[in-house]
């Protein structure tokens, strides 16, 4: 690292995290534009060896690759229609991980039941390296994320 004269760092020496950190949380915002408008078909945003985590639901699991992440989701909006997900907030836990806090909507295919009628609080969390989403962690229990992160409302 490079240093002033008297061998303190210069601030130019010192890694810009708060630019990562905003690129992350600006590749998660995009991310929901398009599943709050019900498109979960695009995937760019994805690293190619994606780890896609489903923590419960209707397809709980690990998901390695981004082929293996599209059949889990397919699986799970399957069972839907309508299927929206709408976030509420967003956190930067650090440079390399964002909290999205979501509700979550649709009618049950089978049921016909609004979804809205039971529990969708929901979150994900997003694991970001080099502009890409290297691991996917989905919450249907918005509590449940919390706590696996140690982390209040």
């Amino acid at each position: 690292m490079r240093g002033d004269p008297r061998g303190r760092p210069c601030a130019t020496a010192l890694r810009d995290t708060g630019r990562a950190m905003s690129e992350n949380l600006d590749l998660v915002r995009s991310i929901y534009a398009d599943w709050e408008r019900g498109d979960f078909s695009l995937a760019a945003w994805a690293d190619p060896e994606i780890e896609f985590v489903g923590t419960e639901g209707p397809t709980p699991g690990t998901f390695m690759g981004a082929a293996e992440m599209a059949r889990a989701w397919g699986e799970t909006l399957s069972a839907f229609t309508d299927f929206r997900i709408v976030a509420e907030n967003y956190r930067e836990l650090d440079d390399g991980r964002v909290l999205a806090l979501h509700d979550w909507s649709g009618h049950g295919k089978s049921s016909g039941l609004s979804v809205e009628k039971m529990r969708t609080k929901s979150a994900c969390v997003f694991h970001i390296r080099h502009g890409r989403v290297t691991t996917l962690r989905t919450y249907w229990n918005r509590d449940r994320a919390l706590a696996d992160l140690g982390l209040a409302e």
